[in-house]
């Protein structure tokens, strides 16, 4: 049965991608974005843009109201930001307001999807694996945002239909901040910092973006929560080896210590001081950049959300990096 879905954040990697795969689906999809929003990934698959006032309760349970859509799937959000106030206003209060909205409004929807992030949680030891009550244990502004998020909700809306999922690090077509290592390996090179193994985890778009549809719909009580990766555990080398296996390129692998990264970080931080923007890489982003294992257990997510991810990280990186390449990122 066709549904009306609004969809946050719909201009961005993953909200392009869902907004398609709603489409597909057969939804009627509305898409929240910013007047200055680059909408050309997502005009053919939106029924209509919206542009809800986030600052104001009223106003959104009004539009709420007015619109009354079957599911929300809020995937907005600040990844980079000077201060954790500035993060914290758009990733806590922006998500508290909508959904006070919402649920407050005559017509609140069926379920509310909340797209956290596996940051919200953090790493863990070598020999570990995180669960979906892994405890909280962020190392960057943003994971700290996320987890702030997922507290408010524990507290002021335990008893709504939410889901929150937190996905791994996720790729795919349109992604810009792995695209940066892809663009590099491009030009020849291999890199990394320090050398301790690592298990890494990631999730394609497209499973993500069927995930998250799949989160509306599944019987559920209440509020929920899901870790989400493809279901398997990668070596730091295995982007770089697909890579390699890709385009038939020879790489030239270096490892640069971590105390003289941590030193281009704090440099780059302070250069970017009076700028808006943020560098690649600073210091917290460090820490996140060499944490030991960010494996996961999706039994949950399998079992309850009927999770079946049809790509692992080699079929979904090869379709991604000749995506990239018929459309002359690099």
């Amino acid at each position: 049965m066709k549904k009306k879905i609004l969809i946050t954040g719909a201009s961005g990697f993953v909200g392009s991608h869902l907004a398609q795969a709603a489409a597909d689906a057969g939804h009627e999809v509305h898409a929240a974005v910013r007047k200055s929003s680059d909408l050309t990934a997502i005009k053919s698959c939106v029924r209509q843009f919206v542009y809800p006032n986030f600052d104001d309760m009223e106003e959104l349970r009004n539009f709420f109201d007015t619109q009354r859509y079957d599911y929300v799937i809020h995937a907005a959000a600040l990844t980079k930001a000077k201060s954790e106030k500035e993060m914290y206003a758009v990733n806590v209060g922006v998500t508290e307001r909508l959904l006070h909205g919402a649920f407050h409004s005559v017509a609140p929807p069926q379920r509310f999807v909340f797209v956290s992030s596996l940051a919200a949680i953090g790493p863990v030891a070598y020999d570990a694996e995180i669960t979906d009550e892994a405890p909280y244990s962020p190392i960057t502004r943003y994971g700290r945002s996320k987890q702030a998020a997922e507290e408010m909700i524990k507290s002021k809306f335990s008893d709504k239909p939410i889901t929150v999922v937190r996905p791994t690090a996720v790729y795919g077509p349109r992604e810009k901040d792995l695209f940066i290592l892809f663009r590099t390996m491009d030009k020849g090179l291999d890199a990394y910092i320090g050398r301790a193994p690592q298990k890494l985890s990631f999730v394609y778009v497209k499973d993500l973006a069927g995930l998250l549809l799949n989160a509306c719909v599944a019987p559920q009580h209440g509020l929920t929560f899901f870790n989400i990766t493809d279901g398997q555990t990668y070596s730091r080398y295995a982007m770089a080896d697909i890579f390699k296996e890709t385009f038939a390129k020879k790489l030239f692998r270096i490892h640069v210590s971590v105390g003289m990264v941590s030193k281009l970080a704090k440099l780059a931080q302070w250069l970017y001081r009076n700028s808006k923007q943020t560098p690649v890489i600073y210091p917290e982003r460090i820490g996140e950049l060499t944490a030991q294992n960010w494996s996961c257990d999706i039994a949950r997510a399998k079992d309850i959300l009927h999770y079946k991810p049809k790509y692992n990280l080699a079929s979904g990186l090869r379709e991604s990096l000749l995506w990239y390449k018929q459309n002359k990122w690099f």
